[in-house]
């Protein structure tokens, strides 16, 4: 995958479909995540793999994103940073809910795992 939008899809494409394989295959070694679901920063593999098998584990998981939300910046080489807003629904006690977030990843063209750092938070109300 050697463009942004591809490693989105294929992350969306991952969560959507519960694969938690493939959703680790996109995270480097040395990734830092900063989940949305969670008041942890996770800097090793075993904690990105545990946040993510809790989720993937919730009936009805899937996300979507907003599209015209999507930004792309050419960090230079092969870094791109990649920002926008996305929505998380999954079951809770049998509802459906969703959950607007805002996220921004970093990511290197040139690893077989890219994404190198992830941000996600909901977004919070407006005053």
């Amino acid at each position: 995958m050697k463009e942004p939008q591809a490693i989105l899809k294929a992350w969306m494409g991952a969560v959507n479909a519960g694969d938690l394989e493939g959703l680790l295959a996109l995270y480097d070694d040395s990734a830092v995540l900063i989940p949305t679901f969670s008041n942890r920063l996770l800097i090793k593999p075993e904690a990105i793999r545990d946040y993510f098998a809790r989720l993937c584990s919730r009936e009805e998981l899937s996300i979507a994103l907003h599209e015209k939300t999507l930004h792309v910046q050419d960090v230079g080489g092969d870094v791109h940073a990649m920002n926008g807003i996305y929505c998380w629904r999954f079951a809770v006690d049998g509802e459906l809910l969703s959950f607007e977030a805002r996220f921004s990843y970093m990511l290197d063209l040139i690893r077989a795992k890219p994404i190198v750092h992830h941000h996600s938070s909901q977004i919070p109300r407006m005053l």
